[in-house]
């Protein structure tokens, strides 16, 4: 560059800002910046009231003081996504501001910082700024919790992976190590799997590897919960279904038809809640039929949606009704009894199908009872339904007011019961929903699925495993694959890590493109 550039493009420089400068702005644009200071006041207030509402009925469950401030900050990001702020974004980004995309986990203070700089440009009130410790706290308090969960000690990527062991790990010590050295923070066993002496082994081994690496390995043991499968089939059992083809479901007590291919579910809540028009998905969504008649304890079903060659039902696979309320207790007689093993052993109790405060005051009480004046473990609520995305909220302060607490993306069943083409968006505001509580989120089902089973991922699937990086945690299920999994997914973490934090993008430099 010539002498002339380099001096024009310093002038540009100090041209722009001069220490000690005043700020100067165009009558009009004034007007617009008070307006706009005016505006983001009154939602200022409007926070205030709602999160205080909101508060009051959460008191009574805040018992640990140290989740106090989490809850409040949950308050305030209920109440300020609860409007419209699209338009308010686009008038502080024409200005440069902070347009409060990143608040998730600092919400008042954000919000004041923002304030304090508009007042700052209109000289009209005194420019009250938060101390940035406010804002940076949140994320400290995230990262804490987190590690306190799910392992920190490792040297790998901040997301933690989690890794489902499978029941010959109870006869094979070393795997749960190799898994362990590739880049495994923590490990989950399934109690609705295998047995309690299995478990011990598995739990054995895991110890023994904490003493080899010389760093914590959580173990997280999932209770079954109820369960909603095949139990028995009625006629040819080899009839492949495909669109268009009728079955029928059974209620306890009513008698299978002669010559029709006929189920008996393995909770009698899913046949009582079918009516004319309910749908029932099978497998996870690989076949799915709609109610066209119920009478006597009998449901007619026809079949929407099924594989181009039709499918063969069978006993064992999972059956949901998408949208449906099912008034099903989570905690079931064969979780009580698992939890004589699993309090004194495991470091998280996973909740499955919990969708309701009452269900988790349902287990912080056995877990009381058996833990007899002993700390309580901390509990991962897995959330599987509509129904439990809707009390989510409420469902964290009832966890988090008494124990550690963090949520699981159920993805496979939340698909189901939500709809696939709903889960991108539901698995995003989850995730913004928990930063804003600062507790720790768990992305799981299926992640590198197929590098797991078959040793090989697919495009998708590693696209799917570098979004997981948002998350506090990443889950991996079994199969003779995972330990290369293991390592691949710690790979795309660490990569990621270095773009990515949350909802913000990092911009490091990138060499790619890079001049010279």
């Amino acid at each position: 560059m010539d002498q002339a550039g380099e001096s024009g493009q310093a002038g540009v420089g100090r041209d722009i800002w001069q220490p000690g400068a005043d700020v100067t702005m165009a009558a009009g644009q004034r007007v617009a910046v008070t307006a706009l200071l005016r505006d983001l006041i009154a939602l200022r207030c409007d926070m205030d009231l709602q999160a205080d509402r909101r508060m009051a009925a959460w008191a009574p469950m805040l018992q640990r003081a140290e989740f106090g401030a989490s809850a409040r900050n949950l308050a305030d990001w209920l109440a300020l996504r609860g409007a419209d702020l699209a338009d308010l974004q686009d008038r502080l980004a024409q200005l440069g501001l902070s347009t409060l995309g990143r608040l998730d986990g600092h919400v008042r203070p954000s919000v004041d910082a923002v304030i304090a700089v508009l007042a700052a440009l209109t000289g009209a009130a005194p420019a009250n700024f938060p101390d940035p410790a406010t804002i940076s706290g949140g994320d400290a308090v995230l990262e804490a919790r987190r590690d306190a969960l799910f392992g920190g000690g490792s040297t790998g990527p901040g997301t933690r992976i989690m890794v489902t062991l499978p029941g010959v790990a109870a006869d094979l010590p070393d795997l749960v190590l190799q898994m362990a050295q590739q880049g495994a923070d923590c490990f989950r066993i399934n109690c609705a799997h295998d047995t309690s002496e299995m478990w011990a082994a598995m739990i054995h081994h895991i110890r023994a590897a904490e003493a080899v690496l010389g760093r914590r390995l959580p173990v997280s043991m999932d209770l079954g919960g109820p369960k909603f499968r095949i139990q028995k089939l009625h006629g040819d059992e080899k009839e492949r279904l495909g669109e268009g083809d009728t079955f029928l479901i059974l209620q306890a007590g009513a008698k299978a038809p002669r010559g029709e291919l006929a189920l008996r579910l393995s909770h009698p809540a899913l046949a009582e809640a079918l009516v004319v028009g309910s749908e029932v998905s099978i497998d996870d969504g690989k076949l799915r039929a709609r109610v066209q008649h119920v009478a006597e304890g009998i449901a007619r079903l026809k079949v929407t949606q099924a594989p181009e060659k039709g499918m063969r039902l069978k006993v064992e696979k999972g059956v949901n009704l998408p949208g449906a309320h099912l008034d099903v207790p989570a905690l079931t007689d064969e979780d009580r009894a698992a939890l004589d093993f699993v309090l004194p052993h495991a470091d998280i109790v996973a909740y499955s199908f919990v969708q309701t405060v009452a269900d988790v005051e349902t287990l912080l009480a056995e877990m009381a009872v058996r833990c007899d004046g002993a700390p309580l473990p901390a509990l991962l609520l897995k959330i599987e339904t509509p129904l439990a995305l809707r009390n989510l909220p409420d469902l964290i302060v009832a966890a988090g007011g008494r124990v550690p607490v963090a949520v699981m993306i159920a993805r496979g069943d939340l698909a189901v019961e939500i709809g696939f083409d709903r889960l991108s968006e539901i698995q995003e505001e989850i995730l913004w929903l928990c930063e804003a509580a600062q507790v720790p989120v768990v992305w799981a089902t299926q992640v590198l699925e197929t590098l797991v089973k078959e040793g090989q991922a697919t495009r998708a699937e590693v696209t799917d495993a570098a979004m997981s990086q948002r998350a506090e945690a990443v889950m991996l299920n079994k199969g003779p694959h995972a330990v290369k999994a293991v390592a691949f997914l710690r790979g795309v973490l660490g990569r990621m890590e270095r773009h990515q934090h949350k909802k913000r993008a990092r911009l490091g430099p990138l060499g790619l493109w890079r001049q010279g």
